[in-house]
This record gives C-alpha cells, sequence and structure tokens, in this order.
C-alpha cells in the first residue's frame, strides 16, 4: 500500500453500463416497451410479479442482446440461464430481479475506442447479460410526495461490463460515447440518456503507478449523461487522494453524483454478491444457443462506426472531419448514405447534410430523416444545383425552407418564385460592370496589391444578381475584368 505522502496516483475505473432494448414489449410479459406513457398504464400481473404469474422469454430481446455481445466481439456461451437476484426496494415489486449471475450468455469481449489525443486504446469488456429493469421512483414530480411508477418495471436491458482498463475521467468518457454509438448502429438501443434508457455505473479506485494490485473501490451509480460520467470520475479521484494523503482508508460503497452541485453521497455499504441470494430462476427454462442462430445475427450486426467511418475516408475521398461528423452522428450518416444511393456526389451529399440542411433545420429545430422533406426530394433539390439551374445559396437559403413550408417540389418552387440561376454571360457582363464602376474603392484597393477584395467584389455582384448568379460563370468574368484594369494601368 502507497503512504499517505504518495502524490502520484494512477486511476483504475470500469464500467457497468445498463442500456435498455428497443423492444415493443417488455422482456417477459406483453406490456408496451414504451416511454412516456401514463404511469403505472402499461402493468401486468407479471411485471408487477403477482402470484401465481409466469414469465415468458422476449425472443426479440434476447436477439437484440446476443447482436450486441457479437459486435463487442464477445464469446457466446452455447448453454445459458436466468438467475433470481433477490432484493427488496419499492420500485421493484417481486423483491426479485430476473437477471444472469454466473452463466450469462457472452463473455470476454473488448471495445476500441479514440483517445481524446487520436490514440486508441481497447478496452475488455467482461460480459453482457441479460437482466429486467426495475420501476422508477417519483419524488419532485408530487409536489413533495413521493411515489412509484412501474411501467419501466419488466423493461429489457443488458448489461456491459468493461474490464478495469480505463486510466482517466475522459477516457471512461471516450468509452462510454463509443460503446452508445455502437448500440445506436446495431437499432438495439435508442442511447436516450435523459429518458434513462442508457445509464452507467462506474467503479473507481486509485493505486501508485507499478502496483499491480487494485485497491478498494467505491461505486458511482446511475449517471445518465457522458458528461456526469467524466465529471463523477474525476470528482472521486479526488476525494480518494484526498483520504489516502490523510493517512485515511478508502472503505467499499455504493455513491451517488448530483450533476447539479457536483458532490457525490455514499448510499449505502456495497453489497457482494452473497447479499442478494442469487439462485436459478425456476420459472424460466435454460437456453442453448445454436449455431445457426450465431451465424445469423452475426451476419446481420450490419456496418460498425469504425467501419462506416474507414469507408467515408477511403472509398469516398471524405475528408477526416467531414467523415467524422457523419459517422458520429447516425441520422446524418444514414440520410447521406440515401443521398447517394439518389445519384448525388459524395462531397456534395456530404456538404448538403452537414452544413446546409443541418443550418436550415437546426433553427426550426427539426431532424433531417423527420423534417418531412424525405432524401428523395431533397436530391432533386441538389440534382438541380448540380444542373446549374439554381445555385447552393439559392438552394439552401430560398428553396429548401419553402420545401418544408409547403412540401412542393423543388422544380415547382424555382419555377413558382423565378429562382432559376441567371448564367447568360451577357447579362453577367453588364451587371459585374456596373458593380466596378460603383465601387470605386474597392477596386482602387485592387489596384493597389490588395488582391483579396475580389471576394467582396464578387459579393456584390451576386447581390446585384439577387443571390441567382451563378458563381462559375460571374468568378472569371469577374476576375478577367480586373485583371485587364490592372494590365492597362
Amino acid at each position: 500500500m502507497a503512504t499517505a505522502t504518495t502524490v502520484d496516483w494512477e486511476p483504475v475505473i470500469g464500467l457497468e453500463v445498463h442500456a435498455q432494448m428497443r423492444t415493443k414489449t417488455k422482456l417477459f410479459c406483453g406490456c408496451a416497451n414504451r416511454f412516456g406513457d401514463a404511469p403505472n398504464t402499461n402493468v401486468c400481473p407479471v411485471c408487477l410479479g403477482l402470484p401465481g404469474s409466469l414469465p415468458v422469454m422476449n425472443g426479440q430481446a434476447f436477439d437484440f442482446a446476443l447482436k450486441t455481445a457479437l459486435a463487442l466481439n464477445c464469446e457466446i456461451a452455447r448453454f445459458t440461464k436466468s438467475d433470481r437476484k433477490n432484493y427488496y426496494y419499492p420500485d421493484l415489486p417481486k423483491n426479485y430481479q430476473i437477471s444472469q449471475y454466473d452463466l450469462p450468455f457472452s463473455s470476454k469481449g473488448w471495445l476500441d475506442i479514440v483517445l481524446p489525443g487520436g490514440e486508441k486504446k481497447r478496452i475488455g469488456i467482461t460480459r453482457v447479460h441479460l437482466e429486467e429493469d426495475a420501476g422508477k421512483l417519483m419524488h419532485d414530480e408530487l409536489g413533495g410526495g413521493s411515489g412509484v411508477d412501474l411501467n419501466r418495471a419488466g423493461t429489457p436491458l443488458i448489461e456491459i461490463v468493461s474490464e478495469p482498463d480505463l486510466r482517466s475521467p475522459a477516457e471512461a468518457r471516450a468509452y462510454m460515447e463509443a460503446l452508445a454509438q455502437l448500440l445506436e448502429y446495431l437499432g438495439v438501443c435508442d442511447c436516450n440518456m435523459q429518458e434513462g434508457s442508457l445509464r452507467c455505473d462506474a467503479n473507481v479506485s486509485i493505486r501508485p503507478p507499478g502496483q499491480a494490485k487494485f485497491n478498494t473501490r467505491r461505486e458511482i451509480k446511475n449517471m445518465n449523461s457522458f458528461r456526469f460520467v467524466e465529471a463523477a470520475v474525476e470528482k472521486e479521484i479526488a476525494e480518494q487522494k484526498g483520504i489516502y494523503a490523510s493517512g485515511g482508508a478508502v472503505r467499499q460503497e455504493t455513491r451517488l453524483f448530483n450533476g447539479q452541485t457536483g458532490e457525490i453521497r455514499t448510499m449505502r455499504a456495497k453489497e457482494e454478491a452473497s447479499d442478494y441470494r442469487y439462485f436459478p430462476e425456476p420459472d424460466l427454462p435454460p437456453i442453448h444457443v445454436s449455431e445457426e442462430k450465431i451465424a445469423k445475427l452475426k451476419g446481420s450486426t450490419g456496418e460498425t462506426p469504425e467501419q462506416r467511418l474507414e469507408r467515408y475516408l477511403g472509398e469516398l475521398k471524405l475528408s477526416e472531419k467531414d467523415a467524422g461528423v457523419l459517422t458520429e452522428h447516425k441520422e446524418y450518416g444514414d440520410f447521406f448514405e440515401q443521398l447517394l444511393k439518389e445519384g448525388i456526389e459524395a462531397k456534395a451529399a456530404a456538404n448538403w447534410v452537414i452544413s446546409d440542411a443541418q443550418g436550415v433545420l437546426n433553427d426550426r429545430k427539426l431532424g433531417i430523416e423527420s423534417c418531412g422533406v424525405d432524401a428523395q426530394a431533397q436530391a432533386a433539390l441538389l440534382k438541380l444545383v448540380q444542373a446549374g439551374t439554381i445555385n447552393r445559396a439559392t438552394a439552401k437559403e430560398k428553396v429548401f425552407p419553402a420545401m418544408l413550408e409547403t412540401k412542393k417540389s423543388a422544380e415547382q418552387i424555382v419555377k413558382d418564385q423565378g429562382l432559376a440561376q441567371v448564367s447568360d454571360s451577357g447579362a453577367i457582363e453588364k451587371t459585374v460592370g456596373e458593380v466596378l464602376a460603383a465601387e470605386a474603392k474597392l477596386v482602387a484597393d485592387y489596384m493597389s496589391g490588395k488582391d483579396a477584395v475580389v471576394n467582396a467584389l464578387f459579393g456584390r455582384c451576386m447581390k446585384a444578381l439577387k443571390g441567382q448568379g451563378n458563381p462559375q460563370v460571374i468568378r472569371p468574368i469577374l476576375e478577367q475584368k480586373l485583371k485587364a484594369m490592372r494590365d492597362a494601368k
């Protein structure tokens, strides 16, 4: 054990992540698995734990759990069973939770993460197992009283337990973000942390560098944001350093983090497995996982975030920035893929999704896949830009907003509003001449060697043409006229 004077400590962090499955019904009954319904409306004798009721395994939930384990490179057990984890809590009406103890269906996996500096690190996965969620205690919602909403009781969860391979708060956050992204890509969890569909418990200890043995850990429960995970781990590390520096000893316990105040308080002494009195669930038969099922689910995992990023950089030659954004935000990448299928060139599609469309949609608080204008209609708009019928600015500032409001086609809006791009070189040459005559100060600056004013003059020309001039025609004419004026000087 390090002495109290030890200054440099190495954090040792492992995370237990609970992810709710996106199934239509709960894990062991036919009640709706749906957030936001009136309290205690999606309940039945099974999820209420009433005497005589019997659970039946939700096949889709089990497949989702297997699919996740395969994507996390886990070994799949061919024989698995459920267990009862016994404890009393107001939101657990049965007084036990159906979970898995000594024979989980998967173990020994890994997930690669990218650290803040760009370095990759492989984090071990101890196990992935399937269990049911508890209900939800309600305090502030009842104006001083307390209650329980059992709609969440029986919701299918997977618990993903990492090895203690994380060494900093930043690494813990990077792991959480990478795991959430993978779950979203797999389609097994919506990862809406505000609604509680993704929650994290962090086990934290510190030790002197070079010490192989782990010191006593403390667990921080039920964090529901990436920021909270990072902040809580950082706070816990600081507290443990203070305990050792004062000559004290860290006691194993379960703690709660207050995201509003940044404080951690002790909830209870940490239980051991023996405290839960695990025993095999007598109402559910063991499950034999066939090779055929594993092969089928392995083939359905689809493209991972890492594979998508590599494809965008390699095959499509996108910039690291564009490829990163399209990969990080799955809905952006999915919509980008739809535009590619409609014949839009990769760079143009990326620019539209990341910059142009998002600028318009963010102002209206709309999502690109739920805005009411589908990929086919937006692709038709971009094809008008590619054909030179309108320019990019007109598409973004005039046509797309009108499509959102009227649901008319891009072609119809361009026709109705007379937005077709001006490409006639004669008309553009006339306008450029008028702008140069009116902007004597900018022209003089150019003549004195300030080439950057060309951009300002180009902007004046676009304005004179009401934003409908063809930039590929305007720019060369403008530069030719300015060069001729400088040569004639």
